[in-house]
């Protein structure tokens, strides 16, 4: 499969090969506001100036009890007013390998209106994204322990509570004990994912009929037809597939605004992709279809700065009206390395939907969505979407590292690992995307 498509973004033929692999900074990054050393320690926080492309406020909580017999509180909170705006929250602490057990609630006031929200719990389940045990990214001594990203919309007033579970007990020597079971170093993370920058005159969709250039970034990978993903195949020297699905509508990294300073250098590759796993972001489902850019820009700055991640985790995301947008950099068709289903990152894709499905159920346009993507991006390949294949554990709560385990080759997360993602709804609508995948592929 080598050399299908040789950018970032990964535009069709000419125009493809006219770019570099790494897209052209939107702008000079913010300043990050919970800088970490080396060995993963905060420093001071920080804002940036209004003016600047985002920012992320990083903010110690602090005992909301006086309970201290037991080691850390079991009950920690922040109420701050006034704060420099912000859209997501989460919640994050020192050690990545901890799990909190325990309820984050949090409630902000709308910027403008003064209007606090009712309180909304977050997601503390986050500890089965990431990358996998013992890779580069994972030991880098940067990374925390984090909650998933929660959207709130534009505010500057935020108040977060954080329990413990005290219902949990463990024997210490002859007795049980009932300890704290937060960890250390919690802070909140306000994120601010900034305006999009202001299309230049070559940011426009690329076709094979204008050679694009390094100052002319595509916003966007145009739809082909099945016969016309064909050929683009075979002009760049990859074997054509006898099932292969249409390539569909991609926004790339430059399109929702992604500050390619912010992540690290280089990319990171596997040999192919044999399996695609399903998540929700559990962001919450409070946006509209034109604001998922900006969902998408906080949740990139939210793993790279706060979660102390190279990129963004998914390889791809889409929202509710079934855009798809291209995720961790090195080449929408290569098999970039994610960070997404923690010990099952190896050649697999993560596809995030925008959102919350445990209860809610996922717009049939997104469920639409992954079928295509999937159609197209493991034909690419070679993959049935809706067969089996093995991909060999990295490590986790489910298998142990090394065991090559049997799986859909089009899985939702809790496949891999015991979490509830991609949620119930979303999970219950995964063999409708294998079946329509695979008809996309004229199987």
């Amino acid at each position: 499969m080598r050399g299908f498509l040789a950018s970032s973004i990964g535009v069709t033929c000419a125009a493809a090969l006219a770019l570099p692999l790494t897209l052209p900074a939107s702008a000079a990054p913010a300043p990050a506001s919970a800088a970490r050393s080396t060995s993963g320690a905060r420093t001071a926080s920080t804002t940036a100036a209004p003016d600047l492309p985002g920012s992320t406020q990083s903010l110690p909580l602090t005992p909301r009890t006086r309970d201290r017999t037991l080691g850390a509180a079991p009950e920690q909170g922040l109420t701050r007013a006034g704060v420099h705006r912000f859209s997501l929250v989460g919640v994050t602490w020192s050690d990545p390998d901890t799990e909190l057990r325990g309820q984050v609630q949090v409630r902000t006031r709308a910027t403008g209106t003064g209007t606090w929200s009712g309180w909304q719990d977050i997601d503390t389940h986050n500890e089965d994204h990431g990358a996998d045990p013992g890779t580069a990214e994972r030991d880098s001594g940067h990374v925390h322990g984090s909650t998933a990203p929660l959207w709130v919309g534009d505010s500057d007033g935020v108040d977060v509570r954080v329990r413990a579970n005290t219902a949990a007990t463990r024997t210490v020597g002859n007795t049980d004990e009932q300890p704290s079971l937060l960890p250390t170093g919690l802070h909140l993370e306000l994120v601010d994912p900034g305006a999009a920058p202001a299309p230049s005159a070559g940011a426009r969709p690329a076709t094979a009929n204008r050679t694009a250039t390094p100052r002319l970034a595509a916003t966007e990978l145009p739809a082909l037809s099945r016969q016309a993903t064909e050929r683009d195949m075979v002009a760049l020297g990859a074997k054509a597939q006898p099932y292969i699905g249409p390539r569909p509508r991609i926004v790339t990294r430059h399109g929702w605004g992604a500050d390619e300073k912010l992540r690290e250098k280089g990319f990171v590759y596997t040999k192919k992709v044999k399996a695609a796993f399903v998540h929700h972001t559990a962001t919450g489902n409070n946006y509209r279809c034109s604001q998922a850019p900006s969902v998408i820009r906080g949740i990139y700055r939210y793993h790279v700065k706060s979660s102390g991640w190279r990129d963004i985790g998914y390889n791809f995301l889409v929202d509710r009206c079934g855009t798809i947008y291209e995720g961790r950099a090195g080449g929408v068709a290569k098999a970039v390395m994610g960070a997404h289903t923690l010990g099952f990152n190896t050649d697999s894709m993560g596809i995030a939907v925008l959102g919350t499905f445990g209860s809610a159920k996922p717009s049939s346009a997104a469920v639409t969505a992954i079928a295509k993507l999937t159609a197209w991006k493991l034909g690419l390949y070679g993959v049935n979407p809706r067969g089996k294949t093995y991909l060999k554990s990295g490590g986790g709560n489910l298998y142990r590292k090394g065991k090559n385990v049997r799986l859909n080759v089009i899985s939702g997360h809790r496949d891999g690992f015991a979490t509830e993602c991609p949620g119930r709804q979303l999970y219950g609508k995964l063999g409708s995307a294998r079946s329509t995948s695979a008809r996309y592929q004229g199987r």
